[in-house]
């Protein structure tokens, strides 16, 4: 054994000598990424799930019966108050008007005649000629006279607006959606359906739900006073994850809670000018609830959990020692973790190199680049 063990010690002083430093490698610090931070005022937020409805919503109906005879607007497109949007057959409110015309010359007539007879009359009763009784009647017939052009102008009044309303026109301006009525369709006033939906989509409101002791708590004004200073904007988060680069505020509270869930409803106004949000809708709202100070914004990455699922951070002290600090997380913030307790101003936090330590290991610590390094660099 003794003649086979020397062989074996000659070939590894011999290959430590061809390798040189590979013994002294083992025993320098391994180098570690740390991130220094500092207690701040973070305003919490909370999410709440909501959903993306018009500011204001006008449905088309016909006010007259009739058959349609032309579209006039682009399905999709903006329309302005007041813009054509169909056009109804309107050759029998043109007879109507006519005849409504007829009626108010006849009626003119018809007055001046009773005038002229009243006129007379009261000549020849101050001469003593005609009796008092054909006067009042005389007169009657004229006021008679009067009411019925009057009567016979409220009609053509009424035929007018009935031939007006034969052009459909736009009630709101906004974006119109898809035609739900086509040339040649018979339409009915007032009918059920409606033959377009004209939407204003800038601004837009958000509606979403929370519970009514969070409401409380508005009412009462303590949420007031603990955002005092704070960024009391609303923020969303789009469907795919990206924020919206509009921000919102509170606009109205439903005056009733839900006596099944809890809830209230409650709604946010957003700008909409790229029309990135459209009714219908699935977002999430971020509002402010509470200012928070003596915070500190810890990287995710730096964040690692123990085997009961707490978290904890590798903090580099003084010594350049490694430490395992437990921390408690209030929220997320972006890419960092918002804590209040585990961590002590100036703290370094380890943000790369796990692999290569562990706690109670002494390290060389970097500083993590910022973005404004990275461009000094280029």
């Amino acid at each position: 054994m003794l003649s086979f063990s020397r062989p074996l010690v000659a070939l590894a002083v011999l290959f430590s000598a061809t390798v040189p430093g590979i013994a002294q490698q083992s025993d320098q610090p391994v180098a570690v990424t740390v991130v220094t931070v500092q207690p701040q005022t973070v305003t919490l937020t909370s999410t709440l799930p909501g959903r993306v409805a018009a500011s204001a919503q006008a449905e088309v109906r016909p006010q007259v019966n009739g058959i349609i005879t032309e579209r006039v607007f682009t399905e999709g497109g903006e329309v302005q108050a007041g813009d054509p949007l169909y056009k109804i057959d309107a050759a029998s409110y043109e007879a109507a008007v006519q005849q409504a015309r007829a009626s108010v010359a006849q009626a003119e007539a018809q007055l001046g005649a009773g005038r002229r007879d009243a006129e007379r009359l009261i000549e020849l009763q101050a001469r003593n000629v005609a009796s008092e009784q054909a006067l009042d009647e005389a007169q009657a017939a004229r006021d008679s006279a009067e009411a019925a052009l009057e009567l016979a102008r409220a009609q053509l009044n009424a035929s007018e607006i009935e031939l007006s309303h034969t052009t459909i026109r736009a009630r709101l301006s906004g974006r119109i959606g898809l035609s739900q009525t086509s040339p040649g369709a018979l339409v009915t006033a007032s009918q059920a359906q409606p033959m377009a939906v004209i939407r204003n989509i800038d601004p837009v409101y958000v509606d979403v739900t929370q519970s009514a002791a969070e409401l409380l708590r508005w009412r009462r004004g303590e949420t007031e006073e603990e955002l005092a200073g704070a960024d009391n904007t609303v923020r969303l988060t789009l469907a795919d994850g990206s924020e919206y680069g509009e921000t919102g505020r509170l606009q109205a509270a439903e005056p009733n809670v839900d006596p099944q869930t809890g809830v209230v409803t409650l709604r946010m106004q957003f700008d909409n000018p790229k029309t990135l949000l459209l009714p219908g809708m699935y977002v999430q709202v971020n509002m402010p609830v509470e200012v928070v100070d003596d915070v500190y914004l810890v990287p995710q990455e730096g964040v690692v959990r123990d085997r009961r699922g707490r978290p904890t951070a590798w903090v580099v002290n003084a010594d350049n020692v490694i430490e395992d600090r437990a921390l408690n997380i209030l929220q997320d913030r972006a890419s960092d973790w918002v804590v209040d307790t585990g961590l002590e101003p100036g703290d370094r936090v380890v943000v790369a190199g796990f692999q290569k330590a562990a706690p109670g290991d002494t390290v060389t610590p970097e500083n993590r680049a910022t973005p404004d390094d990275a461009g000094d660099d280029q």
